[in-house]
């Protein structure tokens, strides 16, 4: 088990969420005392002027394009004309308009002008201190709630892992082990042989028909192989054997094929599929899941293995199932977890107390975020 997403940095991320609060209160409320509104008003007059001067000062200005000139000081005397009369700061962009609307522009004209709208910059600046403010704020909520759910990952392995200490290593667990590693050994067997002899085109139905039941996981298999097995006599033979074709010369496939090109293109394509496909999905495995879980898994595997695997695979499996009845199931399924998944580290801070004392810091930590999340507003 790891030691990943401690509480380590949580005393740092509440610093900084609650500083990042008062951040975007303080700029909220510069902006409220300006009025947000007529900050915006000036934000966009501002934004327009400053795309005239980007379009037009460097062909405006000195020898440059005299009708790109003319073209300038049309727009901009329009642009101040048309502004609200009541917008704050009109007369800097009017006293811009004067100083811009001469029969020669230099660099120096246009320095002036930013200049004299230096009030008007400001005023917009509000506005982007608001909205920076906000959204990292917004973003540390946004991380502090991430936090929170990787403590609570973090907590729970916790638990888990001062549960599995509390278990008794001396428990008779072969009493689920061997029923399930027999029906594991049996289906594995059965599967394999299944693979071996029955035609390709069954065993990719077979796989196909597996999407049903949720709980059985095979990966499907391609596309391409499936259509070539269905419609192909090739898809009478058992994959090995498809296999073999695949790593034949098309000079010598032809003996055996009619069409080696598609063939090869189907199979040879999907090899890696064909050979990793086995009876994984099919069984139980070591430590076995909860008792509901088996339960649900096992009602569906019947259904399943019952389609390939000899009537004795099937009685198997029904034991595997009757497992889930005893009473000490969830005690001896723990032994057997805390056996296979303790390491002689995880055992020395279980005995230590340190793992205790890691649950209590995950436990706080979360607590700290959640009542902080709970106190500050929303932005």
């Amino acid at each position: 088990m790891s030691d990943d997403a401690g509480p380590g940095d949580v005393p740092d991320l509440l610093a900084d969420l609650e500083a990042a609060h008062r951040a975007a209160e303080s700029a909220q409320a510069r902006v409220d005392e300006r009025g947000a509104e007529r900050l915006e008003t000036t934000a966009q007059c501002y934004d327009r002027l400053r795309e005239l001067f980007d379009t037009y000062e460097e062909e405006a200005t000195g020898d440059g394009d005299f009708r790109v000139f003319i073209e300038f000081q049309e727009e901009l005397g329009q642009f101040v004309e048309g502004l609200p009369a009541d917008l704050p700061h009109r007369e800097r962009f009017e006293e811009v308009d004067d100083v811009l609307q001469q029969r020669r522009l230099t660099e120096s004209d246009f320095g002036k002008a930013r200049e004299i709208l230096s009030p008007v910059a400001d005023d917009a600046a509000l506005l982007e201190e608001r909205n920076a403010t906000r959204s990292r704020y917004e973003d540390l909520r946004t991380r502090a709630e991430r936090r929170i759910r990787e403590l609570d990952e973090r907590i729970a392995d916790l638990e888990d892992l001062q549960s599995l200490g509390e278990a008794d290593l001396e428990a008779p667990v072969e009493r689920l082990q061997e029923p399930i590693e027999a029906y594991d050994d049996a289906v594995a067997e059965a599967f394999r042989e299944f693979k071996r002899e029955a035609s390709a085109r069954d065993v990719l139905s077979f796989v196909e028909a597996t999407a049903a039941f949720p709980l059985v996981e095979f990966r499907q298999p391609p596309a391409k192989l499936t259509g070539y097995v269905q419609n192909h006599p090739p898809g009478t033979e058992p994959l090995p054997t498809l296999l073999e074709y695949a790593g034949y010369s098309n000079s010598k496939l032809d003996h055996y094929v009619d069409d080696p090109g598609a063939l090869q293109t189907a199979v040879g394509s999907c090899q890696t599929y064909v050979r990793r496909l086995d009876a994984e999905p099919l069984t139980v495995g070591w430590p076995p899941p909860p008792a509901a879980e088996l339960r649900f898994r096992v009602r569906e595997l019947i259904q399943v293995t019952g389609r390939f695997a000899p009537e004795d695979v099937v009685a198997q499996l029904r034991d595997v199932r009757s497992l889930t009845g005893r009473e000490d199931y969830d005690r001896l399924r723990q032994s057997a977890r805390a056996r296979e998944q303790l390491d002689a580290e995880e055992r020395e801070r279980l005995r230590s107390g340190a793992v205790g004392d890691e649950l209590a810091a995950a436990r706080e930590a979360r607590a700290d975020l959640t009542d902080a999340l709970e106190e500050l507003p929303e932005p």
